[in-house]
Order: C-alpha cells, then sequence, then structure tokens
C-alpha cells in the first residue's frame, strides 16, 4: 500500500487491522511441518464472532498462513499462504479460496484464463460532445428528465460504486468522482492510491457510474442523480472475477467511509449460479452476510443486481426443488439486507436474462434486452450495454436522490420509501419471449409485490416529489 495521508491512513487502519497499522508484530515464521508448493494463494478466513485479531493472528501463523489484513467488526481475515493444505489445518468449513478453486477447476495444459486487453482512459478532449439524452429510454422509464426539473441530487451524497473501477477523466464524471472515499480492494484489503481504483480492462464501471451520476450538462448522456458524487470501489479484477475477500473489502470500506449507498453489479466468482451450495459456498455467504450486516448497522444500503442466469433464485426453491437451477443463490444480491434488482426492457417487461425470485427481487430497473440496451459512459465515450448490472445503478441513483431531499433518513427508512414509492407491476398474463408456446419463466406474488418486479419500477420523480404531492413517507 502506497504512503497515506494521516487522516486517511488513519481511516483505514481503523477499518481493519493491517500488518504495519497494528500494533502487533508481524506472524511468526510457520510452524514447523509447513510446505511451500511454490504457488502463494489468498485466502478469506470466517473467525467465530468475537475474535480478537491477536488470536486470529496466531491461528493463522500455526496453519502455515500469513494474516494480511483483519476486519474485527466481522470477525473475518484475508490470509495468504503457500501451503496446499492450509485450508484442512483452519477448516475448510470456515476457510475458502477462490484462486484455488479456479486453479483446481482448469484442466491440465489449459492456460489460465488471460487478463483483458488494457484499456486507455479518457482524453476529454476526444469525448463527443453530441447531446445523447434522446437515446435514453431508460431514464424516460424511470421519470428521471422529471425528477431532474426538481434537483439532480446533493453532493452531499456519495455513491460506492463497487465494480472494476471508473474512469475519473470522462468529462461526464470528471466533477463526480470522490478520490478521498475511492479505493482498490482486489486484494481484499483497500488501498486509496489512484491506480488503485482506476479501470485497468473494463469498462463496466464507469458505465455504471454514468448511469448514476452523469453530469447534467446537455452532452453526453444525464445520470438518474447528476448532482451526487461516485466513489470508485475497485472489486473487479482484470479477469472479470469478483473474489469474496474484494467484496467483502469494498463492503466493509463503504461502511468505513460512510457512504450511504453501494451498489454492486456483479456476483461473486467463480461459480456459476446453476449449483447446490456446500461447504465453500457457505462460508462465502457468511461473510458477505457478515459484511452486508455491519454496513447495514453503519448506515450503508447495498444496492445488487440479480445476475443475468435467467435462474429463480426463490428461497424456498433453492432449499426445496431437486433441480439444480432451483438451489442458485446469487451473492449478494440473495442476501437479506440487500436491495436486489431485476432487469425490464424498453417494453416494460422482465428481461430474458433477467434472474427473478419471490422474496429476493425488490424493485425492477431498465435493464435492456437484445434490441435496445442502456448507453451510458465508458472510457473514451459513450456504448449501450444490457443487463440487471445496469438496472442496479438505476436503483442506486434512485436512492441517491431520496438521500438527498431526506439527509437524515436511515438506511431501513431510504429502503422503505424505495419501496413504497415504485411503481407496482403485475405478472404478465404470458411470459413466452420466443414464441414457442413455452412459457419463459413463471412469476410468482401478485401484483404489488412478486417475483418478477418486487415492488415494481422505481420512480426517480416520486422519489424528490415534495411531501404535500401526497407521496408516502416511511414509518420511523
Amino acid at each position: 500500500m502506497s504512503v497515506l495521508a494521516r487522516p486517511l491512513r488513519a481511516a483505514v487502519c481503523s477499518l481493519l487491522v493491517l500488518a504495519g497499522c497494528a500494533a502487533v508484530s508481524p506472524a511468526a515464521a510457520a510452524s514447523a511441518g509447513c510446505a511451500s508448493d511454490g504457488r502463494t494463494v489468498r485466502y478469506v478466513v470466517a473467525f467465530d464472532r468475537g475474535t480478537p485479531e491477536s488470536s486470529a493472528r496466531q491461528q493463522t501463523s500455526a496453519g502455515c498462513g500469513q494474516l494480511v489484513g483483519y476486519y474485527p467488526q466481522i470477525s473475518v481475515a484475508v490470509v495468504t499462504s503457500a501451503d496446499r493444505a492450509f485450508a484442512d489445518r483452519l477448516g475448510p468449513e470456515r476457510t475458502f479460496s477462490a484462486q484455488a478453486t479456479r486453479t483446481a477447476a482448469e484442466r491440465p495444459g489449459t492456460a489460465a484464463q488471460p487478463a483483458r486487453a488494457e484499456l486507455p482512459l479518457s482524453d476529454p478532449a476526444r469525448v463527443p460532445a453530441t447531446d445523447l439524452s434522446a437515446q435514453q429510454w431508460d431514464m424516460n422509464l424511470i421519470g428521471a428528465p422529471a425528477a431532474h426539473q426538481i434537483t439532480g441530487g446533493s453532493r452531499a451524497v456519495v455513491v460506492g460504486v463497487l465494480d472494476s473501477g471508473v474512469d475519473p477523466k470522462h468529462p461526464d464524471l470528471a466533477a463526480a468522482i470522490d478520490p478521498d472515499d475511492s479505493a482498490g480492494c482486489l486484494t481484499g484489503v483497500p488501498d486509496p492510491s489512484p491506480a488503485a481504483w482506476q479501470p485497468t480492462t473494463s469498462a463496466h464501471g464507469t458505465h455504471v457510474a454514468g448511469i448514476i451520476a452523469a453530469a447534467n450538462d446537455g452532452k453526453g448522456i444525464t445520470g438518474v442523480a447528476p448532482g451526487v458524487r461516485i466513489a470508485s470501489v475497485k472489486v473487479i479484477d482484470d479477469r472479470g472475477y469478483a473474489d469474496p475477500e474484494a467484496a467483502v473489502c469494498g463492503i466493509m470500506w463503504s461502511a468505513a467511509r460512510h457512504l450511504p449507498i453501494a451498489n454492486s453489479s456483479w456476483f461473486v466468482n467463480p461459480w456459476s449460479l446453476s449449483c447446490v451450495r456446500g461447504n465453500d459456498r457457505g462460508v462465502v455467504h457468511e461473510v458477505l452476510a457478515r459484511a452486508v450486516e455491519y454496513a447495514t448497522s453503519q448506515g450503508t444500503l447495498n444496492v445488487a443486481a440479480a445476475t443475468n442466469e435467467a435462474v429463480d433464485l426463490t428461497p424456498s426453491a433453492r432449499s426445496g426443488s431437486p433441480s439444480a437451477a432451483g438451489k442458485c443463490e446469487a451473492l449478494p444480491a440473495g442476501l437479506r439486507d440487500v436491495v436486489t434488482a431485476s432487469a425490464i426492457s424498453p417494453d416494460r417487461v422482465k428481461s430474458g436474462y433477467s434472474s427473478y425470485g419471490l422474496g429476493v427481487v425488490d424493485v425492477t430497473a431498465p435493464g435492456g434486452d437484445d434490441d435496445r440496451c442502456v448507453i451510458s459512459t465508458v472510457p473514451g465515450g459513450y456504448a449501450p450495454m444490457c443487463g440487471t448490472s445496469m438496472a442496479a445503478p438505476h436503483v442506486a441513483g434512485v436512492l441517491a436522490l431520496l438521500k438527498s431531499v431526506h439527509p437524515t433518513w436511515t438506511a431501513a427508512e431510504l429502503r422503505r420509501a424505495l419501496d413504497s414509492r415504485a411503481t407496482p407491476m403485475p405478472c404478465p398474463d404470458n411470459y413466452d419471449l420466443t414464441g414457442d408456446g413455452v412459457q419463459d419463466a413463471y412469476c410468482s406474488g401478485y401484483d404489488g409485490y412478486n417475483g418478477f418486479y418486487g415492488h415494481g419500477l422505481v420512480d426517480a420523480r416520486s422519489a424528490v416529489a415534495p411531501a404535500q404531492a401526497g407521496l408516502p413517507s416511511p414509518a420511523r
């Protein structure tokens, strides 16, 4: 980690215990019997709640690992080890390595997935200045232009974009970026240096950020809440993976920096969602659930994409259905304290790729379909993308507007207001997208709350409407 300014270094050290931050000597050499296979692997470890850092460090060292970061608030550690027996020593029911899982899944002789090509940051002089607002069907669908007649949001509100990094040089985002609240989390330990949180190979995070907060300046596009600011929190690596330790780091950083809203347009790798959860997946569920629960208690409301796997995430289906598709869990989307967004097309119908599930999906928002995607910022200009990754930042933007006009509201109050002010969308009578006479998915629930759309389509106009307009306020 680079040398930090004193106030920011103090914030990082209060977030987690780092080698060199805590007044604890580095871990002693690995105990006798430790062996190295020449490859150091990173793990996330869930210790018993309330475990002090000193005990976590001792247990890690005894298991032939080195504790490189510890989140004492949730008793979760980031550990490295070159001993392939480390997980067995500490217990596989509390230890997981995405790196090791990917390596084990690779066929002998097959090269690992290569990193993507480097992506240069924007040259402001070369970014087209054309007004693209006519292409923003998504903003019209949620009433964003009408909301902007009242307010575009407050600069006091900072939204965490937990993603692949945000381009700070894009002219639609340059004024919105908050470098002091930005950090890279790929190692599981926050690094606030600009190189750690800027994008390197992916335009995804920049696209998400533009949907939330692109400037309302008559050029390019306009975000849902163009007056708020953005913190770039990098959790997706150059191969497109969001590892559990990076996800925990991003969520905990958002809480430590008191960001009222954090957006997660990804799900934790390395698995597909079409899987039965085993012990290792239980570890990942546990560490993410602890992080989200803690962040919510600190005032950070997490928004997540329902994923593009087109599977049923209904909890009862996971526990009772014998089918693999019925036992899926998207993380963090499936966690109780997360606001989960499904995606709809311009025709206001659930996009075919969007996952769904009664009790999981809270609201819906524009994600587009094959013919009409969502246009937003990318390094060097603008481009369309489709997905629940695009739906989630619409939700985060509406929450940012709510927080702007109600700055004292808690995470729970923001969530209740989001739900109550959404436009209810009933289950479709016929969901046969291909026209082959077979239903492509089944929607359960009722008009005001169902598995496709949750409480309904988010509404930016109602988020900023004056109280006298007769819209409900959340019960305290």
